[in-house]
């Protein structure tokens, strides 16, 4: 009898709580239709399933509207506040669950922890409260040292305001310095978490958001009701699918002109869904929800505050700023034509690559008998001052053949690093090699220095100096492995309630099963860092086989990747769209701490034309990662293999990067340090002029370069914003004088449009063929005046040595021009390997010129002042910039 009571009291509470979320509803006041939130995500939306789903029904007139028409009722929520509290470093909330939702193994107690972890950042995470769930091992974030706080919300030293929702699951973020609302998910979206669907929204400040890659967008993102799938996957990059990386952080401007960052920590699968109230809703199929806010107020204050927690970016070394060429689908013999004629045509260059046609069978770790004076070549390559690249998949042949041992599969066993299948074995794909793959697991233990036996291995035969990871999404020629995925797990892992939009359908599609097993956990939870782990040990091994800065580039990305390499934005077309498209692509991989990045130039896919690769080439040579490299059986591509247009494009483009590395060399160490960008799109210099917030056809180097490339065929001129401040050109030295106008700029077909921004010096190096020449000449600096004003820095080092920042191994030098006064001030003094010495000096914007001129007090006569282009030129100064200088006039 006593079950039964209990039965029955049961009942009556479930019915009486069902009627109490209804008479909530009931009293809601009706949703405007940009604020609606989609009750039905996936599948059919009818009436009858959306009011059993305790949801909103609003048909519209028309035929089709992109809001649901399912929504949730603003008042909608799931679970009860039992506690809120404050702590030492914020405050700690706990939920019951009040209304369980249609997704499986809803989460009965739920714990929310804020805490203020420095004065710009504040965490944010929703945990099960009772049971331990998945959190992603890697990146290990940068944790603060918690300090006490005062308890009162007005004494607390931060830039934010948390406001807790009375009700339900939420929290508003405020500014404190202004009051404003940056993120509000009290009350709205449906709060579900249940084991494998959790689902979160907020009201944002602005429409201006950035970020959320790996996609195929516009730079400012698409809300309009726009899903953003993060799962990485091996597919050509092409508009509203999900690309080869998962990066879930947003920046965003807003009205003021400060701007914030969001990141969620989280690896698993998930569609990130904007919409133009602004709102955005985070649907993730497994982990917890852990957010980071970033208080900027600059764009640039929010990258070096996301840098600072997941990794600052790597140094690369000073050889891999120079330009790459590379192609799949060439023998040995086209490798050596393309380097006769690139040298007999004179184009600065530095690093060759070989695509997995050097490999035995396309087998990992192995060389061809087609490629066997490739370690000859390579050395040649090396006596000339140039370096070697070879590409590496993490797939590894998974059966032993014609009587002879494949070492890395034998190796592979019998330290037991595969990933396993649901029956404990390796789990066996298909990628290039002919017979089967199987893959490392690079979160086991032994799973490093395995990988490093076999890359020291190959190094012993081919002296490379750096290595291209590619298809470690993973990618897989077949769905799941060869047997399927079939196991009692298969229905939890490989298809749970909700799969988010990813290409072709289902989670293993053209990768491996999500039920398979790494030391770290199932691959449902870790697919999205794959690369990273793999990334991560190629690092180390590459830092302690060689003993100087590793040069990695990797396909597959995960917030912390840019601390260990730099990407390439994959199989993109020779198509104009394409070229167009990289702009947006590079300054994105800068918001994500990845400066190292650059598009194929000319392509990947199809046929490049003349006139595409002359206008490419120019672009590329302003790409931080600057790599020629196009697809089997395309027609070659390397400039000299196109005729005299695409050569001079070449010659001139590339000469000017090579003129410029000193200045690029330096912001990659500003990227290592500070956490900055290389490339920066115009509104992170101008951020109250809200007339920059879309441009991605135009972008800065630093702060002080504005590059400006011809983006369509037949097009002699660009046309472009000039935001309110004084422009010279690059070429000629003339002023640009603009309020914030848009200009015509001449753009002949050899030459990419360049402008220097008032205000700034630029440090540069007379170029030479190669890096290792250029690194020997002398420097030259070149001032742009603003107000009669300008400020620059040179760093150098020997390019290579490992934590030459750390060692304190390197020369940096401060620039000041005030007035009539140029002036240096060394800051550091402890490389002194190769010359350093400042011959020339240009000075722009220049209006009247001098009498006389004194270095260190003592008279100088070698000056030019041009008065029609108002530039001042000193000549043969022969400085040695390790001792500070100051010239007068």
């Amino acid at each position: 009898m006593q079950l039964q009571y209990d039965y029955i009291i049961k009942i009556f509470i479930l019915l009486f709580m069902q009627f109490f979320f209804f008479l909530q509803i009931y009293y809601c006041h009706s949703i405007p239709n940009e604020l609606k939130f989609d009750c039905i995500p996936k599948g059919k939306s009818d009436e009858i399933t959306c009011k059993q789903m305790n949801c909103s029904w609003t048909p519209a007139n028309q035929s089709f509207t992109q809001w649901p028409w399912c929504y949730y009722p603003e008042c909608y929520n799931s679970y009860n506040t039992i506690n809120i509290s404050k702590t030492s470093t914020g405050i700690v909330a706990f939920y019951n669950l009040s209304i369980a939702s249609n997704y499986k193994k809803n989460i009965q107690i739920l714990r929310l922890d804020v805490t203020f972890e420095t004065t710009q950042r504040l965490r944010i995470t929703i945990d099960d409260a009772v049971q331990i769930r998945y959190k992603p091992p890697f990146p290990k974030i940068n944790d603060f040292k918690g300090k006490p706080i005062q308890r009162n919300d007005s004494l607390i030293i931060s830039d934010f305001v948390v406001r807790i929702a009375k009700k339900g699951v939420g929290f508003a973020i405020i500014r404190k310095v202004d009051n404003t609302v940056l993120f509000d998910s009290r009350n709205i979206g449906g709060f579900i978490f249940s084991d494998q669907f959790i689902q979160f929204s907020a009201l944002l400040q602005s429409n201006y958001i950035y970020g959320l890659g790996e996609h195929r967008t516009n730079l400012v993102l698409d809300s309009n009701w726009k899903t953003y799938t993060m799962f990485n996957h091996d597919s050509t990059p092409k508009p509203d699918i999900n690309g080869y990386g998962s990066h879930p952080f947003y920046l965003l401007m807003e009205k003021s002109g400060k701007s914030h960052g969001v990141f969620l920590f989280n690896s698993n699968a998930m569609d990130i869904i904007l919409q133009p109230a602004p709102a955005i809703t985070y649907r993730v199929i497994g982990g917890i929800l852990d957010f980071y806010f970033f208080s900027g107020p600059t764009p640039s204050d929010v990258i070096t505050q996301y840098t600072d927690i997941i990794g600052r970016p790597f140094l690369p070394p000073y050889w891999s700023l120079g330009f790459h060429m590379s192609r799949y689908g060439q023998t040995f013999e086209d490798l050596v034509q393309v380097y006769n004629r690139t040298i007999e045509a004179g184009i600065p260059w530095d690093t060759h690559w070989n695509d997995i046609d050097y490999m035995d069978n396309k087998n990992d770790f192995t060389l061809s008998n087609n490629f066997k004076q490739l370690p000859e070549y390579v050395n040649c390559l090396h006596k000339n001052g140039m370096h070697h690249v070879v590409i590496l998949d993490p797939g590894l042949k998974s059966r032993q053949s014609n009587g002879t041992i494949y070492v890395p599969l034998k190796d592979g066993l019998s330290d037991n690093i595969f990933i396993k299948n649901s029956a404990g074995q390796p789990l066996e794909g298909k990628v290039w090699n002919d017979i089967g793959t199987v893959f490392p697991d690079f979160t086991h233990p032994k799973a490093t220095q395995f990988w490093k036996n076999q890359i020291l291995n190959f190094y012993n035969i081919v002296k490379f100096d750096g290595l291209w990871l590619d298809m470690n999404e993973p990618a897989n020629f077949v769905n799941g492995d060869f047997n399927g995925c079939s196991s009692f797990k298969s229905d939890h892992w490989e298809s749970p309630q909700y799969i988010p939009a990813i290409v072709g359908g289902h989670l293993n599609y053209k990768t491996i099963c999500m039920s398979a097993s790494h030391f770290a956990g199932v691959h449902y939870d870790l697919h999205n860092l794959y690369g990273l782990a793999e990334t991560m040990s190629t690092h180390d091994a590459l830092s302690d086989i060689r003993n100087t800065r590793p040069f990695v580039i990797s396909r597959s990305s995960y917030p912390g990747f840019g601390h260990y390499a730099g990407h390439w934005t994959g199989d993109i077309n020779s198509s104009w769209d394409d070229m167009k498209q990289s702009i947006t692509d590079i300054i994105n991989f800068n918001l994500f701490g990845i400066p190292l990045v650059g598009a194929d130039i000319c392509g990947f896919h199809h046929d490049t034309t003349v006139e595409l690769c002359s206008r490419w080439i120019q672009l590329g040579a302003f790409y931080p990662f600057c790599r020629n490299h196009n697809g089997q059986y395309m027609k070659d591509q390397d400039p000299a293999a196109l005729g005299s247009k695409v050569l001079l494009s070449a010659k001139k483009s590339l000469s000017t990067r090579y003129y410029l590395l000193p200045y690029l060399y330096s912001l990659f160490w500003k990227a290592h340090v500070h956490g900055e960008t290389v490339v920066r799109p115009l509104f992170f210099e101008y951020p109250l002029d809200d007339r920059t917030y879309d441009i991605d056809t135009q972008f800065l180097w630093g702060a002080a370069l504005l590059i400006l490339p011809v983006l369509k065929e037949k097009n002699h001129h660009v046309y472009v914003y000039l935001p309110k401040d004084i422009w010279y050109d690059f070429y000629n030295k003339t002023a640009i004088m603009s309020d914030g106008n848009h200009f015509v700029i001449t753009a002949s077909a050899d030459t990419i449009p360049l402008l220097v921004r008032g205000g700034y010096i630029i440090p540069t190096q007379m170029p030479a063929l190669t890096t290792t020449l250029s690194r020997k000449n002398h420097f030259e600096l070149l001032a742009a005046t603003k107000h009669d004003q300008a400020t620059g820095f040179l760093f150098f080092d020997d390019g290579k040595s490992l934590d030459a920042w750390k060692n304190d191994s390197y020369n940096k030098v401060q620039f000041n021009l005030a007035n009539s006064t140029f002036s240096s001030r060394v800051d550091m003094n402890s490389y002194i390997d190769e010359p350093f010495v400042l011959q020339n000096i240009t000075i722009l914007g220049i209006k009247q010129g001098p009498t006389n001129s004194q270095v260190n007090g003592i008279p100088f006569n070698d000056y030019y002042f041009n008065k029609t282009e108002q530039v001042l030129y000193f000549k043969m100064l022969n400085l040695n910039l390790r001792t500070p200088f100051n010239l007068t006039w």
